[in-house]
C-alpha cells in the first residue's frame, strides 16, 4: 500500500477519507430512482421545477437547487426551444380590436379562447397545425392539421370548437392579423355565435404569447426530437402530444396539475 500511494502522489489520509465517503450510503438513492421513473413517463420534457413538484407529490420535499444538482449527476436535460412561424401575410383589419389586451388570465372555462396557425417541415413536405386554447387552464379545445394553410384549415377547426362549446358560452376568441381571421366567413361564424372576436397589433406576436407558447413546446418536446417520415406520422404524434398536454402534462401556474385535472378539479369544487 505505502508504495502504491508514493507512486500515485496521494497522501495516506486522503486515500483513506475518500475511501470512507465510499461506505457512507447515498441519502438520495432513493429519490433518484424516483426522478430517473418521473423523468421518463413525462416524456424527457420536465426541468427541475416541474420534477421537483412531481416528488413533492410523491411526498419528497427538497429545494430546487438539490433537484437540478440531482439532474446533473443523472444526465437528466430537457430540449430548449426555437423559433416560430408567422401566418401573417400584410394587410390589417382596422374593425378589429385589441380586446385581449394581453390580459391571458380567465375566471371560467370558455371566457377567452386564443388561436393561431404554425408550420413544420417534413422532408419536402409542409404541414400546417391550427389550434384553439382556452386561457382558463391552458387546454387545448380543438385543433385540426393540413398540408396547405387554407380557409378549410380553420374552418375545420373552428367546427369542432363549436362542439364543445356550451349554448350559454359568450367567449372572446383572439388570433392575430392573419389573413384566416380577417375572411367574412369565418368573421361571420363567430358573430353567429356571440363569440368575440379580437385581433392582436400588427407585428405583435406577444399580444398571442400564450398560444405561441403552446406550439413552441410543441416542437420542443416532440417535433425536434424526431424524424418523421410522413406528414401523417407527424400529425397522429400531434395527436398524442396534445392528448399528453391537455391530461398529463402538469403546469406549475395550476397547482402542479395538468389541464384537464385543474378544469375537472374546479369543477368538482362548485358542485
Amino acid at each position: 500500500m505505502p508504495v502504491l500511494l508514493k507512486a500515485a502522489q496521494l497522501a495516506r489520509s486522503t486515500f483513506f477519507y475518500h475511501l470512507a465517503r465510499l461506505q457512507i450510503p447515498d441519502k438520495y438513492a432513493e429519490v433518484k430512482v424516483l426522478m430517473l421513473r418521473l423523468f421518463s413517463e413525462h416524456r424527457s420534457l420536465y426541468g427541475y421545477r416541474r420534477l421537483n413538484e412531481l416528488l413533492r407529490q410523491c411526498g419528497y420535499s427538497h429545494s430546487g437547487k438539490t433537484i437540478l444538482k440531482l439532474m446533473k449527476a443523472l444526465s437528466l436535460e430537457c430540449p430548449v426551444r426555437r423559433k416560430k412561424y408567422c401566418s401573417y401575410r400584410g394587410g390589417v383589419n382596422p374593425t378589429v380590436a385589441n380586446l385581449l389586451q394581453r390580459n391571458f388570465v380567465a375566471s371560467a372555462p370558455e371566457e377567452k379562447w386564443v388561436t393561431d396557425v404554425t408550420e413544420f417541415r417534413v422532408g419536402e413536405d409542409k404541414y400546417y397545425l391550427s389550434a384553439i386554447m382556452d386561457l382558463y387552464n391552458d387546454e387545448i379545445v380543438a385543433w385540426e392539421g393540413s398540408q396547405k394553410a387554407t380557409a378549410s384549415l380553420i374552418d375545420g377547426m373552428l367546427k369542432k370548437a363549436f362542439s364543445h362549446l356550451s349554448s350559454l358560452s359568450r367567449v372572446l376568441l383572439h388570433s392575430d392579423q392573419g389573413w384566416h381571421y380577417q375572411r367574412p366567413y369565418y368573421r361571420r361564424q363567430l358573430a353567429e355565435r356571440g363569440i368575440q372576436q379580437s385581433m392582436s397589433r400588427k407585428g405583435n406576436c406577444l399580444d398571442n404569447a400564450m398560444i405561441e407558447n403552446f406550439f413552441g413546446h410543441l416542437k420542443t418536446e416532440m417535433f425536434y426530437l424526431k424524424t418523421f417520415r410522413s406528414v401523417s406520422e407527424l400529425s397522429a404524434a400531434i395527436g398524442e402530444y396534445i392528448d399528453f398536454w391537455n391530461d398529463k402534462r402538469i403546469k406549475m401556474g395550476l397547482g402542479g396539475l395538468s389541464p384537464v385535472e385543474y378544469r375537472t378539479h374546479n369543477q368538482i369544487k362548485l358542485t
